[in-house]
């Protein structure tokens, strides 16, 4: 009977979800090609934004990895509060230079950025297939996220296989159907739910087991002080410590605002200012990040023991253990769609990639319609080989994300100091890129990541623009007739409205 009212929740919730996709764009039809299904035709206000860019941020490791590191280790976890908080104030000014440089020259991604700024095509297409190689293992830990949690709210009605292939399924008929704008408008449920569950969780979970957070806290202390500061439980060998910590949060600070999946949040956008508003909304977003943080490091009490990966259900045992089949069902949903709104972005922007810097080069796929279909073409086949990987060889993509946000870092000094500095050369940006890749593979398969207590992605940044700057400075100069304004990005720091 828990089964089944707890799918029956999940069902009715997901035919929603599909519902609310397809209204958001009714009435669209083909319009805008490649731009209105990618970007939502630069149309989004504020609140699409920032629901659309939170979502990003709060995906299904909120609700699994984020209790589950804190089950496991504590205190080190809050390195997502910190780098996100942070990475929305980079954003202050990033955003609007990307979205004015994409809007200025009809640019639908960071490939086509990267591609009008050298002047190069094929560069385009190279980072194009490097970025897909560092996106895939979100899109399968996405899939094994939303799985697990259909699973767990099933009572294992589900089997873990079964529920894969609902998280792909549904999440690729609704990205290709809805686009960038579908999944505006499913954050907004997705939000709401998650503000609604997560506030009852947190007031719900201290009372039922331990009468009160003085209860809780107390004990926390008493029992896992360990839990309460860096480095966390397991020590010093753990790596998790204050270096490691800094590093990481200034690592992934800089490299979120570039990550491809922010990017298409920001050229979604209405004007600039709407992305200065909403890097100063966004933080209060992160609020929510304490509350499975925290419960994970309730569960360390309730369901003690639990280790390897299903330490990442701390949170579900809470649920499934207290709460009525009717309540963890909708628990699960906000769980659910904390997955599928970031996966749907993450297959949308690998399609687009594909569709704008690679597949354009075939003759017959110039128009954008055309780019358009091709892209969503790109979607099913990306979410089809993470479902295929997911169940062939769930460790070769579980390694690959190892290096994944370490390895799009690497594309900071190409992005965003090229396109602040005529002088940086295509050579130099190619050799600071290859480094930085050889260097983060190498550290991190060889088990060296942190180095010296320091993040391995920014050891191998730090190398990566050295390189850049030394053949930059070395080399000869390219010859480009454009003028700066075709190269550069010039969005001024503040709006122009205002008249400062």
């Amino acid at each position: 009977m828990n089964a089944t009212i707890a799918t029956t929740v999940f069902a009715v919730f997901m035919v929603a979800t599909v519902a609310l996709g397809l209204l958001a764009v009714r009435g669209r039809g083909g319009q805008g090609g490649l731009a209105e299904w990618s970007v939502g035709g630069r149309s989004l206000g504020v609140v699409f934004i920032w629901v659309l860019m939170a979502g990003e941020g709060y995906t299904s490791f909120s609700y699994l990895g984020a209790a589950g590191w804190g089950y496991n280790y504590g205190a080190p976890v809050l390195y997502v509060v910190a780098y996100m908080s942070c990475g929305y104030v980079v954003g202050y000014v990033v955003g609007p230079m990307l979205w004015s440089y994409a809007r200025d020259h009809g640019l639908v991604g960071i490939t086509d950025m990267i591609s009008h700024r050298y002047g190069k095509p094929w560069l385009g297409a190279a980072v194009a297939v490097l970025a897909t190689v560092f996106l895939l293992p979100y899109i399968q830990l996405q899939i094994t996220g939303m799985g697990v949690v259909v699973s767990t709210i099933s009572y294992g009605t589900i089997s873990l296989n079964w529920a894969y292939f609902l998280a792909f399924a549904i999440t690729t008929g609704f990205v290709v159907v809805s686009g960038l704008r579908g999944s505006a408008w499913v954050s907004v449920l997705k939000d709401v739910l998650v503000i609604g569950t997560l506030a009852f969780l947190a007031i719900y979970v201290p009372l039922h087991y331990f009468d009160g957070y003085g209860a809780f806290l107390d004990r926390l202390v008493d029992e896992k002080r360990a839990w309460l500061t860096l480095p966390g439980n397991g020590g010093e060998e753990s790596g998790l410590g204050l270096a490691w910590f800094a590093s990481t949060t200034l690592l992934n600070a800089f490299t979120v605002v570039i990550f491809p999946t922010t990017v298409a949040g920001y050229l979604g956008a209405r004007d600039a200012d709407t992305l200065r508003r909403n890097a100063i909304l966004l933080p209060a977003y992160n609020i929510l990040l304490f509350v499975p943080m925290l419960l994970g490091m309730a569960a360390l009490f309730v369901v003690p023991g639990l280790t390897g990966a299903d330490s990442n259900l701390a949170l579900f045992e809470l649920v499934v253990d207290s709460l009525p089949a009717w309540a963890v069902g909708v628990i699960g949903v906000a769980a659910a769609l904390s997955s599928i709104v970031p996966m749907a972005v993450f297959m949308l922007v690998i399609g687009t990639m594909w569709g704008r810097s690679v597949l354009s080069h075939i003759p017959r796929l110039h128009s954008q319609e055309r780019q358009k279909n091709a892209s969503q073409a790109v979607v099913v086949l990306a979410g089809t080989l993470a479902l295929i990987m997911t169940y062939a060889a769930p460790n070769t993509l579980v390694r690959l994300s190892l290096i994944s946000y370490e390895g799009m870092a690497q594309l900071l000094p190409m992005l965003l100091l090229g396109l602040v500095w005529r002088r940086l050369t295509t050579v130099a940006a190619v050799s600071g890129l290859a480094v930085g890749v050889a260097i983060v593979c190498g550290l991190v398969f060889t088990g060296n990541d942190p180095v010296w207590g320091i993040n391995a992605g920014l050891v191998a940044l730090a190398a990566n623009l050295a390189v850049a700057l030394a053949v930059t400075y070395a080399g000869p100069g390219e010859r480009d007739a454009r003028p700066d304004g075709e190269v550069l990005a010039q969005e001024p720091l503040v709006d122009e409205r205002v008249g400062t």
